[in-house]
């Protein structure tokens, strides 16, 4: 590989990663079950939870 080809493969490199930083995420954040569970019962405080069986 020559240098200019290196040298502007590393410049399209990072102005790639610059790019995907300022573009706006996709995907929202990973809530866990737990997490999912307190928010419906923060969500309904007279309901309680009971378990099954």
């Amino acid at each position: 590989m020559n240098r200019r080809k290196k040298i502007k493969q590393l410049l399209e490199a990072h102005a790639k990663k610059a790019n995907a930083k300022l573009a706006p995420k996709k995907k929202s954040t990973y809530v866990s079950k737990a997490d999912r569970l307190k928010l419906a019962a923060e969500a309904e405080p007279d309901s309680s939870i009971a378990p099954e069986s």
